[in-house]
């Protein structure tokens, strides 16, 4: 095969498959570092989530410490009260980390972020931890959404 066509093929594959980088704020990191966050798909911010749809989170991030686990616990924060926001795994170690998790590495968490149908259409913060086996936020972020039909 051409290289040429090659090169042409990886660089449009990266286009296809290039996530929004989102703004957020760290809410209590201690056991790690955030690096970036990306939704994919999240043209504009706030990020809209339909209903029905799901969405891929990847946040990237370093450790500090040494974890044999790490757990993710989701939030939805409407009108500053904390409401559960059930993910497919909470599991981090199935969630792109390979355990255990070693001091000063980089890490790329990534999980979906289902949007039932029957969620009512509203602006909230997503509050995401990533906790150690410490119950320690390896990351904790917040960031804008608004559900849409």
């Amino acid at each position: 095969m051409d290289s040429r066509f090659i090169c042409a093929l990886l660089l449009s594959l990266l286009a296809f498959t290039q996530a929004e980088q989102v703004k957020f704020a760290d809410c209590g990191s201690v056991s790690g570092k955030v690096v970036e966050v990306d939704i994919q798909p999240c043209p504009n911010q706030p990020c809209q989530l339909h209903k029905g749809q799901s969405y891929s989170v990847n946040v990237t991030f370093s450790s500090v410490v040494e974890s044999q686990t790490s757990k993710a616990v989701v939030h939805g924060v409407i009108a500053g009260v904390p409401v559960p926001f059930p993910i497919p795994t909470d599991d981090g170690c199935k969630s792109g980390i390979q355990c255990p998790i070693q001091k000063q590495k980089v890490y790329s968490y990534v999980n979906g972020l289902p949007v039932k149908a029957e969620y009512p259409s509203i602006k909230l913060v997503v509050e995401w931890e990533l906790r150690d086996d410490s119950s320690k936020d390896l990351f904790c972020i917040k960031f804008p959404v608004q559900i849409v039909s």
